[in-house]
């Protein structure tokens, strides 16, 4: 099992509709080949923090399964405009 780590800085001010729109994408995601669980956390210390913690069978079926997929498109359009910067994701074993 492989855990994506995502750091997320939402936009000042955008964290609930950040947060409604997460509601839709994590639908998508959970559709994906190789998805296990994921979770949304909100940072308690900075205000528009969050990290996203997804389970993946394998490594590919996030970067190859997913990252290819007209589902991340999807995810794209939901999700990216919130982001500033753009999200560090790291993986662990």
């Amino acid at each position: 099992m492989i855990l994506e780590v995502a750091t997320l800085h939402i936009k000042k001010g955008l964290s609930a509709e950040f947060e409604t729109s997460f509601q839709k994408a994590e639908k998508i995601i959970s559709s994906m080949k190789g998805y296990i669980s994921h979770q949304l956390k909100k940072c308690i210390e900075q205000d528009d923090k969050y990290i996203l913690l997804v389970n993946w069978e394998t490594l590919e079926d996030h970067e190859i399964g997913f990252r290819t997929s007209d589902a991340y498109q999807q995810w794209k359009a939901v999700l990216h405009h919130f982001y500033e910067p753009f999200p560090t994701v790291e993986h662990y074993v």
